[in-house]
């Protein structure tokens, strides 16, 4: 279904941990080139990979995607002991179609006006590499791995972890 990572066998993995993560914390760099994350409500992934975010036409990261497109998202999901960080280029997208194929009334709460805000785009990052962490979710599997690791002197068991080529 993905195009990105295609040749990796964990990216599939990687997008259904994120698949029912909403919101994403979308890293830019300022125009000073210091980092600026802010959380970011996540749409479903396209056929290719691309992640997409609904955005204000006059916010920050318009500005910071403009001059840098390199960002970072990261995906959290504490109650299921799940992270993902993807790295990629973003890209700045005003169609008009593609705004309403996209539209959720949820985003009425940041986009009053709704879909036909004229102050409304869309920011779509093409994923080139990720990493993920995936751990068991029991609070009782986490206590007997660490009292494991403490009665045998060896490093508990956190989970999965892979690192992802999604380009």
């Amino acid at each position: 279904m993905h195009q990105h990572g295609h040749n990796d066998p964990n990216a599939k993995k990687l997008y259904e941990l994120i698949k029912d993560v909403k919101i994403a914390m979308m890293t830019t760099v300022d125009t000073d080139g210091t980092l600026h994350s802010r959380p970011m409500y996540s749409q479903e992934v396209d056929e290719h990979g691309d992640l997409w975010f609904f955005t204000q036409i006059q916010s920050p990261k318009m500005t910071e995607v403009s001059r840098d497109n390199e960002v970072n998202l990261g995906f959290s999901d504490p109650g299921s002991q799940t992270y993902v960080s993807v790295s990629g280029k973003a890209e700045i997208v005003r169609d008009r179609a593609k705004i309403e194929e996209k539209w959720s009334e949820p985003l009425r709460a940041w986009f009053p006006e709704g879909k036909d805000d004229p102050q409304i785009a869309l920011i779509r990052v093409h994923p080139s590499k990720g990493e993920y962490w995936d751990s068991p979710s029991s609070t009782i599997v986490h206590l007997y791995g660490y009292a494991k690791a403490a009665l045998t002197g060896q490093q508990p068991n956190p989970g999965d972890q892979a690192k992802v080529n999604l380009s």
